[in-house]
């Protein structure tokens, strides 16, 4: 599914008229994909990856068009009093850490190309710039670490 990235990129980017946009999408796409549960092989992976990809950019038209139509005071007010529960920010303190320990098992490159994107929203260029590699370097070393990630955290959630 790899081989998709680049051409899926292309044709976001040409609907959504944002490059950086497309690429969140595809990235988000990825992981839909790499996490989904079923353990049944993808009989067109391209159309499925195109099709998770599109369902992302309707979803997020939807949110926009929803947060239009809301008063900003209603959308403050249900910000202000959303506090998750002990045991979600335990869940997400302890999934953290998980993935904290995954991308310390991954190689250099690998991982800082994967922080550089997630956490400084670096786009790939930027990335491949930074760490003196290829762009198709960046997106391999993403792609990978997303999977690695999955795959680790899947293994540490059934022990």
């Amino acid at each position: 599914m790899e081989n998709y990235y680049r051409e899926l990129v292309k044709f976001l980017s040409a609907r959504l008229g944002n490059a950086q946009a497309a690429e969140d999408v595809v990235h988000d796409a990825y992981v839909r994909v790499l996490e989904r549960a079923s353990d049944e092989p993808i009989q067109q992976p391209r159309a499925f990856l195109y099709r998770t990809a599109l369902n992302l950019v309707i979803d997020g038209h939807r949110r926009n068009a929803l947060r239009q139509v809301e008063p900003l005071e209603v959308l403050d007010a249900e910000e202000r009093f959303f506090t998750p529960s002990p045991q979600v920010l335990m869940d997400q303190h302890q999934r953290l850490d998980l993935i904290q320990r995954a991308l310390a098992e991954l190689p250099a490159a690998c991982r800082d190309s994967f922080l550089l994107r997630k956490l400084e929203g670096l786009s790939h260029p930027e990335i491949a710039e930074r760490l003196g590699i290829s762009r198709s370097m960046v997106e391999k070393h993403i792609v990978n670490a997303m999977k690695h990630c999955r795959i680790r955290i899947r293994q540490w959630d059934n022990t």
